[in-house]
């Protein structure tokens, strides 16, 4: 977004602080009061200096107390205000009163997205999908695929990364990359693992990550709706970022078809959809592009065409600066080549 208009980013952490990186502004307020204790829902007064300055505003939550006071705000004073939801929230008045319509638009991240939150019908609900960095998730012709499944993701339930290691195929080792986020299933799924070629990993950088995508026979996001604890998630992937991390690298991919993921696998072309909780379906998409190299690498390099004709991020940019320019009535001003402000 920062190369195209002037941009502030505003969140809350530990500490105030500022960066400045070309046009973009990064501003960290550190005095904030976190509603009921909880770390990711702050709110400050200091919130209401960025918004005075600003032409829109853009919420990436919106059911926590600093989007609904920004949408407040912003209303009040005849500002345009958007809000994505990403998943995840907090405490708030939205728990109790809708503010669907304190947002002058809701940009959702997929077709499902808009569906979840009952916007299908509603004329200011646009998708904007989601991206990746395709210069630094990119393909390396020297790194050769190796015998290894990979998963990338946190370690959730409804992941349903047991039925992963249930399908692992002999011969193929699995690759588990992500932070911790349930203990208990972790150690459950060490016990599944136990005399099977499998691999946790939960300190890797992006570089790290990089070179996972670009060594791996495939990568695999087998998203469940009901978990191996019988517990039922209703909003299991809002996107599925890691598919297209792995996409992006030339990995071909196999997801289940649980929520988003189908909108961003084109089953057969980039790699494969199967129903979700069956490890015997997994099993048998992995056996088959473990057994058919030339093909897999067909469907990995036809993957990384999908990210790129539609998911960068100066396509995602682009989807909102068209929406936020309809609700100003007026083109923001958008930098030339060169850097200099010229009127898009």
């Amino acid at each position: 977004m920062a190369g195209c208009v002037p941009t502030r980013l505003t969140t809350f952490g530990e500490m105030t602080d500022e960066a400045r990186i070309g046009e973009l502004t990064i501003r960290v307020i550190g005095d904030g009061w976190y509603a009921r204790g909880q770390r990711t829902n702050a709110i400050s007064a200091a919130l209401l200096y960025d918004l005075m300055d600003a032409d829109i505003v853009h919420c990436h939550q919106q059911h926590v107390l600093a989007s609904s006071a920004a949408a407040l705000y912003c209303r009040l004073f005849g500002k345009p205000v958007f809000v994505s939801d990403l998943g995840g929230g907090g405490w708030d008045i939205s728990a109790y009163v809708s503010t669907d319509r304190w947002y002058h638009g809701h940009l959702h991240i997929s077709e499902y997205s808009r569906r979840c939150f009952g916007h299908e019908n509603n004329p200011r609900a646009h998708v904007i999908m989601g991206g990746v960095d395709t210069d630094k998730f990119s393909p390396d012709s020297s790194s050769a695929r190796e015998p290894t499944v990979l998963y990338v993701g946190r370690i959730l339930p409804h992941k349903g990364i047991n039925h992963l290691i249930d399908a692992l195929p002999e011969g193929l080792t699995l690759e588990i990359i992500g932070q911790v986020a349930d203990a208990r299933y972790l150690g459950d799924l060490h016990r599944l693992a136990a005399g099977k070629r499998v691999v946790f990993r939960h300190d890797c950088d992006d570089a790290a990550i990089i070179q996972a995508y670009r060594r791996a026979l495939c990568l695999v996001l087998p998203s469940v709706y009901r978990d191996m604890y019988g517990a039922q998630t209703r909003v299991p992937e809002l996107l599925g970022q890691t598919l297209l991390e792995g996409m992006a690298c030339g990995a071909p991919v196999i997801c289940t078809n649980v929520a988003s993921l189908p909108e961003v696998v084109a089953d057969g072309e980039c790699g494969f959809v199967v129903p979700p909780n069956d490890a015997a379906a997994l099993g048998a998409k992995i056996r088959w592009l473990a057994g058919h190299p030339q093909a897999a690498a067909a469907m990995g390099a036809a993957g990384r065409r999908r990210v790129l004709e539609k998911f960068t991020w100066p396509q995602v940019v682009e989807r909102c600066l068209a929406i936020y320019e309809s609700a100003l009535r007026r083109p923001l001003p958008r930098f030339a080549a060169n850097g200099a402000a010229q009127r898009g």
